[in-house]
C-alpha cells in the first residue's frame, strides 16, 4: 500500500469506519479503483437464481457421492489377489479401476462446483489500478482493518453467507473427499498383521515347514500352477539366476495350496549359482556362514526398501538390482545394499540338497521379508 501525499486517518477515524468505508480506504491506497461491481442477482429470489444454486449444489452432491463410494471401495472391495483361474478374478481385477473412477469423479465433480459457483454468484467485478513503485506504506494498523474489510466483503458479495443448500453440499463433498484421504493410509491398519494363522503373519513365510521334518523344495513356475517343477543344482548354468517357490510335499494334490503360493508377496527367491571365481570373493554375513549350498545363493526377492520385485541380477557384477527406485544390493557380500535408497540386506534363504539331488530350503528366513515394520528390530 503506498500513503504517500495521502492524509491517514487516525486510529479513532478508523474504529467508526464501517466495512464499505474501509473496502475503499484500502483500494485507494492500493491506487485501486472499482469501475463497476456488477450483483450477478440484483433481484433476489428468483427462480433462475434458485435453479443455479441447486446446479452447483448437484455437483457437490455428486463429489460427496463419489467420495463415499471411494471409501467403500478402498476398505471393503475384495482387492486380495485372485489369480486368473480362481474365482473373484473379475471383482479383484475392478478393484484398482473402482478406486480410480471414484476419486477422479470426486475431484472433477468438486471442481466443477467450485468453478459453477464462480462464475454463476461471485460478481465479476472491473478495476482499474495506477502503477506505482510502491515506496512508503501505510500503518499496520490500516493494513489490516483494510484488509479484513476487503476480505469480508469479497464473501459478502459472493452471497455464499445465504446460500444454505450451496454449503452444505461443499461441506459434504469436502467431508467425504477428507475421508478418502484419511482412510488411504488407515486402511492398511485394518487388517492385523498378528491376527489368525502364525504363519500368515510378518515373521514367517511359506518356506517354513509345516511339520517337523518336513522337505521344502524349490519350485519354479511354469505358467501352469498344477505343474510341480523342481530344481536340481545343474539345472541353473554358472552366473544364472532364477526365480523359484517353495513346494511342500503335502501340497501335492491339493490345487489351491498350489496355486496359491504365486500369489504371496513374501515367497519369491532368488536362485543365484555364482560363477566359480566369483564364488572364491564371497563375504558372509555372520550367524549365515552356511546358508549358502557350494555356489548356490538363494536371496528374497522382495526389495527390503518399500517392497517392489528385486528381480534383477548383474552377472558380470553380481549385483541384485530393484527397479523400481534403483536400490542395488551386492550377492558377494550377503546381498549388502551398495547403492539407493534401502539400508538392510535382503534376507538370505538358508538352502542344500536332499538326498534325491534336489535343492530344498533348510528352515524359514531367520529374519523378516521385505520392507521395516514397526515391530522389526533388524
Amino acid at each position: 500500500m503506498s500513503s504517500e501525499g495521502q492524509n491517514l486517518p487516525s486510529s479513532a477515524e478508523l474504529a467508526e469506519m464501517d466495512r464499505d468505508q474501509l473496502v475503499k480506504l484500502g483500494t485507494k491506497l492500493d491506487g485501486v479503483e472499482l469501475v463497476d461491481y456488477p450483483d450477478p442477482w440484483p433481484v433476489k429470489g428468483t427462480r433462475a437464481e434458485k435453479r443455479a444454486e441447486r446446479s452447483v449444489a448437484l455437483w457437490f452432491a455428486i463429489a460427496a457421492l463419489f467420495g463415499l463410494g471411494f471409501v467403500v471401495a478402498l476398505i471393503w472391495w475384495p482387492w486380495q489377489y485372485k489369480a486368473p483361474e480362481q474365482s473373484g478374478t473379475f471383482l479383484y481385477s475392478l478393484y484398482t479401476p473402482m478406486l480410480g473412477v471414484t476419486l477422479g469423479v470426486t475431484v472433477l465433480a468438486l471442481g466443477i462446483g467450485v468453478v459453477s459457483y464462480t462464475k454463476k454468484f461471485v460478481p465479476a467485478e472491473l478495476a482499474v489500478q495506477d502503477r506505482h513503485d510502491g515506496e512508503g506504506e501505510g500503518s499496520p494498523e490500516i493494513d489490516r482493518k483494510t484488509i479484513v474489510a476487503q476480505l469480508e466483503d469479497a464473501g459478502s458479495r459472493s452471497t455464499i453467507a445465504r446460500r444454505s443448500l450451496v454449503k452444505r453440499t461443499v461441506g459434504l463433498a469436502g467431508g467425504a473427499l477428507g475421508l478418502g484421504v484419511v482412510a488411504l493410509p488407515v486402511a492398511s491398519f485394518i487388517k492385523s498383521p498378528w491376527k489368525g494363522d502364525p504363519a500368515d503373519t510378518l515373521w514367517h513365510t511359506p518356506w517354513a515347514p509345516e511339520y517337523q521334518g518336513e522337505p521344502v523344495y524349490l519350485r519354479r513356475y511354469t505358467g501352469d500352477s498344477s505343474q510341480i517343477d523342481l530344481i536340481r543344482p545343474e539345472d541353473l548354468d554358472a552366473g544364472g539366476m532364477e526365480t523359484v517357490f517353495p513346494f511342500h510335499e503335502s501340497e501335492r494334490n491339493d490345487p489351491e495350496k498350489l496355486g496359491a503360493v504365486f500369489t504371496r508377496s513374501d515367497t519369491p527367491v532368488m536362485l543365484i549359482r555364482l560363477r566359480p571365481e566369483d564364488a572364491a570373493k564371497v563375504i558372509k554375513r555372520k550367524g549365515q556362514e552356511d546358508f549358502n549350498f557350494g555356489e548356490y545363493y538363494a536371496y528374497s526377492k522382495v526389495c527390503t526398501h518399500v517392497g517392489c520385485p528385486a528381480s534383477l541380477f548383474e552377472q558380470r557384477t553380481n549385483r541384485i538390482l530393484c527397479p523400481c527406485h534403483q536400490s542395488q544390493f551386492n550377492a558377494l557380500e550377503y546381498g549388502k545394499p551398495i547403492f539407493g535408497p534401502a539400508t538392510r540386506a535382503l534376507p538370505q534363504l538358508p538352502i542344500t540338497v536332499d538326498a534325491q539331488g534336489y535343492l530344498i530350503a533348510r528352515s524359514d528366513f531367520i529374519e523378516p521379508v521385505g520392507p521395516a515394520f514397526w515391530e522389526r528390530k533388524s
